[in-house]
């Protein structure tokens, strides 16, 4: 019985052999010597870079055929420019609401004060040298605090403090692919979410410490009190152009997130802002304070914007009554 032919057909044979092993083709069998050796070692890593390739592609395509949302998630969060729209409303944070919060404390009763500085305290964690510059800044006098804040200054703050309702408004628009042209909102929504943040840094401590309890029952506090918050800032910020129902999956992402790092917050920022105001003094703590709070709006905005895609969804969107996402208006058109 004559042996079985070998076939050197490797179209056929395609799928049946390990692709990491090179197929004795004609250069295998004339190269000789270091110089042939390397030609084929780097044919055979060219080809095997292909296929990586080639595979990396096809997971794509099934990625997006079974899990279409991570699509959606993934388009919405490059449209959104997530980084971007997070450090510019990080940027407006520092440069209005930290002195916005000074301007309260000068006019406002040493209670007031003393608790302000604890939710500051409790926000970010804070204890040691930072906590004691705190401290000293809102145990001023009132004289002393309206001197160093200034007439001028408290205009200036006032005037400009809607900037981080603007940059928190562009955010809930884009996640929810609301046009630039769309329906006006009015400006006392700008005006009522500011005074309403302001009020609610007044609680920030008794929430994060469960009213005294203790850390088991602040965190599930807190986390009820972000989604809350997040849920009626999206509301105010939008105006009647999106329903509650639709914003609900954004205030729940987003109160997870911002939970989570209220706990890391105790842990992380007491050590960076020590460490930094004592190698590089009050500077320092400038750049320590404004990197967490760019993690924070990289929180918020990823939340916000996977809330607006989740409920865009049609599982959802058929239960919360969402309005459709801008592929399917396009579509309809």
């Amino acid at each position: 019985m004559p042996p079985p032919a070998v076939s050197f057909n490797l179209d056929a044979h395609e799928g049946d052999r390990d692709d990491d092993v090179l197929p004795p083709g004609p250069g295998v069998l004339m190269a000789s010597g270091k110089g042939g050796r390397a030609v084929l070692r780097s044919e055979w890593w060219r080809s095997r870079s292909q296929r990586t390739a080639a595979k990396a592609r096809r997971l794509q395509r099934r990625a997006e055929t079974r899990f279409p949302v991570i699509t959606h998630v993934a388009e919405r969060m490059v449209s959104v420019n997530i980084f971007d729209s997070a450090t510019r409303l990080a940027a407006q944070c520092f440069l209005t609401a930290v002195p916005l919060v000074f301007v309260v404390a000068s006019v406002a009763p040493q209670g007031v004060r003393e608790q302000m500085a604890s939710s500051i305290r409790a926000v970010f964690g804070l204890n040691g040298e930072a906590s004691d510059q705190l401290s000293s800044i809102f145990r001023s006098s009132d004289e002393e605090l309206q001197n160093a804040v200034g007439v001028v200054g408290s205009l200036m703050v006032l005037l400009s403090a809607t900037a981080v309702s603007r940059a928190m408004q562009r955010l809930c628009k884009r996640a929810w692919e609301i046009p630039r042209t769309g329906a006006r909102i009015a400006v006392w929504r700008w005006l009522a979410w500011i005074a309403a943040w302001i009020g609610l840094l007044l609680v920030q401590e008794p929430v994060r410490s469960g009213f005294g309890v203790g850390l088991w029952l602040g965190v599930p506090v807190t986390f009820v009190f972000q989604a809350l918050v997040w849920w009626w800032t999206q509301h105010i910020l939008l105006g009647r152009l999106v329903g509650w129902m639709p914003l609900l999956p954004g205030a729940l992402i987003t109160a997870g997130a911002m939970t989570a790092l209220s706990v890391t917050a105790g842990f992380y920022m007491p050590r960076a802002l020590n460490r930094a105001l004592g190698e590089y003094g009050s500077a320092g703590s400038v750049f320590v304070l404004l990197s967490w709070l760019i993690v924070l709006c990289v929180a918020i905005a990823g939340g916000v914007t996977m809330g607006a895609v989740l409920a865009q969804e049609p599982y959802f969107a058929r239960r919360l009554g969402s309005p459709p996402p801008s592929r399917e208006r396009m579509e309809q058109d």
